[in-house]
């Protein structure tokens, strides 16, 4: 794996917004969380990684050996010895703390962060996020370089969070806003959706047994109970499996012992 700093041309190369985002790491302790930060990045398809200072050195096997299939990010990361070097050809730059600072400055949570850096690139601009160190986080030094500070809303009483964690939340907050995926889907397999047609032939033929069995007791309230029961079944995405798989229910429990024997 290489330690050297890759080019700017070859780092800016890549189509798309995930190009022009960074995640810059600031004197990470132990080879482990930059290992697992890479990983987080790469799960919401981030790759550019900056490492400044790095306590243990570069390459780091133990960075290695924690990232998985993100190896490649560690092989591509750039390394500075300062974090105003990390960031000297970036527009804009978010700072992640939860401390409070003495100074004026912008603070978002990673939401709103992540869809202002997307309109930022949109307009062509490089971004960076600035984690800091595990023990300590970030100094006022490296946030001072900051055009804004991202703060989680976590509890006030725990508010530490593991420099992977907060990699991989910055990077889901990036992912989430870009790929349109549906807030709800109903995954069905290989069945098709039930037809209304045929679900009302079941829930007719449900009905029926029912209504010899006695259930619909008193009958002045029949009609209500045959609507709960019918919007039971109309509230729920049946496929076709699911209404034959009804249908042997209902026919099973009408012929009750007579089948077992």
């Amino acid at each position: 794996m290489s330690g050297t700093d890759h080019s700017k041309q070859h780092e800016w190369s890549e189509d798309g917004p995930e190009s022009r985002l960074v995640s810059i790491l600031v004197e990470p302790q132990m080879g482990e969380n930059i290992g697992a930060a890479a990983r987080a990045m790469w799960n919401f398809g981030l790759r550019h990684l900056r490492i400044v200072n790095p306590r243990d050195g570069w390459p780091n096997p133990a960075a290695v050996a924690m990232a998985s299939g993100a190896g490649g990010l560690l092989d591509e990361a750039r390394i500075f010895p300062t974090t105003g070097e990390a960031v000297a050809d970036l527009h804009t730059v978010f700072a992640t703390t939860a401390r409070p600072r003495e100074m004026a400055k912008t603070v978002m949570t990673p939401e709103h962060a992540m869809t202002r850096a997307r309109e930022l690139i949109g307009q062509g601009e490089r971004v960076g996020i600035l984690y800091g160190r595990e023990r300590t986080g970030l100094e006022n030094d490296d946030v001072v370089r900051a055009n804004a500070i991202v703060t989680v809303p976590v509890n006030p009483a725990f508010a530490s969070l593991n420099l992977a964690q907060c990699v991989l939340l910055m990077s889901y907050e990036w992912r989430r806003q870009g790929n349109g995926t549906e807030p709800e889907v109903e995954v069905t397999g290989r069945a098709a959706p039930a037809e209304h047609g045929a679900v009302a032939r079941m829930l007719d033929h449900l009905e029926g047994e029912l209504d010899q069995a006695g259930f619909f007791f008193p009958d002045h309230k029949k009609a209500s109970m045959v609507a709960n029961l019918r919007n039971l079944f109309h509230r729920a995405p049946l496929t076709d499996q699911d209404v034959r798989t009804l249908w042997g229910v209902i026919r099973t429990l009408a012929e009750g012992p007579k089948r077992r024997r």
